[in-house]
């Protein structure tokens, strides 16, 4: 069986230690580098080509999310899944605009790692259910000053999912069998119809749909 290749970085040797017990015990999992910060995470992730990082924000020369955005710059299509003790609604929203597919807490359980971890690498998103109650709660206050958004088509809504799960246009395209352009056109028109400005937006409008609970 091939196993998932996994880049781990994280500055605190003991916690690095901790989740690399949790996740090589995994049969599909294994641990094939560690960093201890943010610039050592870029460079072995280029090197090492693992299937998803998982990075802590909290790193010295350079924290996570901005080695993420680097990372998401040199290599688009790389998985990586942030790993953190906050839970705060500006981490959440850096997170997303940082292109990281997930957000896991450090205090969850092992088994909640271990299942981000699968989900970031089949190309999904992952939100800590901690952080699903934040954003419900975020979309539910910021409702009253959003334009009542119109009814959307089947097919905007099918992008919208496929945009809060984290698929790129192209793959969108493909799962939906039609082209890049229409994709983007249904997207823009999705958005504009609820008055989304953000992918952050639409993943809080997905979970207050229900979208994300069953991937």
């Amino acid at each position: 069986m091939t196993k998932l290749r996994i880049l781990l970085a994280e500055d605190h040797r003991v916690m690095r230690e901790g989740l690399r017990v949790v996740l090589d015990r995994e049969p599909s999992l294994e641990v094939v580098g560690e960093a201890d910060n943010g610039q050592s995470a870029i460079s072995l992730a280029q090197q090492l080509r693992p299937d998803v990082v998982i990075m802590d924000i909290s790193m010295p020369k350079l924290n996570g999310l901005k080695a993420t955005e680097t990372l998401k710059r040199l290599i688009p299509e790389k998985k990586i899944l942030i790993l953190t003790r906050h839970l705060d609604r500006s981490y959440v929203q850096q997170l997303f605009c940082s292109g990281a597919s997930g957000y896991v807490l450090k205090q969850s359980a092992s088994e909640d790692l271990v299942e981000a971890t699968m989900r970031v690498a089949a190309g999904h998103s992952y939100l800590d259910p901690a952080i699903t109650d934040q954003l419900v709660e975020t979309l539910t206050e910021d409702r009253g000053s959003r334009p009542v958004g119109r009814s959307l088509t089947t097919r905007e809504q099918d992008v919208l999912r496929y945009v809060a799960l984290g698929f790129l246009a192209k793959e969108i395209a493909v799962e939906l069998g039609i082209g890049i352009k229409t994709v983007e056109t249904h997207k823009a028109n999705a958005m504009s119809k609820l008055g989304l400005t953000s992918r952050i937006d639409i993943v809080r409008y997905a979970v207050l749909q229900g979208w994300l609970e069953d991937v």
